[in-house]
């Protein structure tokens, strides 16, 4: 039989591409980089950021495990770094290099401090100049508001609330069986949007809240916490994308 893999070409798959977008509606249009896009990368820089600080301060604890015993045995700060390093005698070259190798990684730390710092101030600009209300939401800060605004573009591509909550992987997996009626959590979708409703969630779990009363609510039906937070983070979920709504109407009025 003739192989079908000379039938496979770029212009080929270029037109399937082409005819799948022009059938499908709910695909994201493309469109000129715009302030969304600006918010985007500085939510991006910031968690690289944050990453980049949690790896040196696992890198400091093991270094710190070695040369005292117990480490640092506190919340770590450059300051306490500094102390606790200050004490340690190195008797050896091992033990030196542990020690200068530690106090890189304290001043790596401490420019991270830094920098992070910087980037939530441009952040909370960026986002007070985008017009957005997101941060009105007990629990979004300007950092989760920029990941929202950066990840979402253009609401309208979401037609429903139910869209949105699927996109950002609050709508529960349905796991039905036979006449026992059950959901689990959904995997998928947009993880960082999801992390975001989630710390909403668990702020306003901690104070008294709309939020609360509503997980409580749960609670008194029969829900496990983990049902409940996450119909709480549905909920949000639909805060947000009312929110979204609401500022998109009001930019083009």
């Amino acid at each position: 039989l003739r192989s079908t893999k000379s039938q496979k070409t770029d212009p080929t798959d270029a037109r399937s591409v082409a005819i799948a977008a022009m059938r499908h509606g709910g695909l994201k249009t493309v469109v000129v980089d715009d302030h969304t896009t600006v918010l985007a990368l500085l939510a991006k820089r910031h968690r690289d950021l944050a990453r980049f600080k949690n790896k040196a301060a696992c890198r400091l604890h093991a270094l710190l495990l070695e040369l005292t015993a117990g480490g640092l045995g506190s919340e770590m700060t450059v300051n306490k770094a500094h102390a606790l390093l200050e004490r340690v005698e190195a008797t050896d070259g091992v033990a030196r290099q542990r020690v200068m190798i530690a106090t890189e990684l304290v001043d790596d730390i401490g420019r991270y401090n830094t920098q992070m710092r910087a980037s939530k101030k441009r952040i909370k600009a960026a986002v007070a100049a985008s017009g957005s209300s997101l941060c009105d939401i007990r629990g979004i800060g300007p950092i989760g508001a920029a990941t929202i605004l950066g990840a979402v573009g253009d609401v309208s591509r979401f037609p429903t609330k139910g869209h949105f909550a699927s996109y950002n992987a609050t709508a529960p997996i349905d796991a039905s069986s036979g006449n026992h009626n059950r959901h689990r959590l959904n995997p998928r979708g947009n993880r960082k949007l999801n992390h975001v409703l989630h710390i909403a969630a668990v702020c306003q779990l901690r104070y008294p809240s709309e939020g609360r009363v509503y997980f409580d609510k749960k609670l008194a039906e029969g829900k496990t916490s983990k049902e409940a937070i996450r119909a709480l983070k549905r909920r949000i979920s639909d805060v947000v994308y009312r929110r979204l709504q609401a500022d998109a109407r009001h930019l083009k009025s």
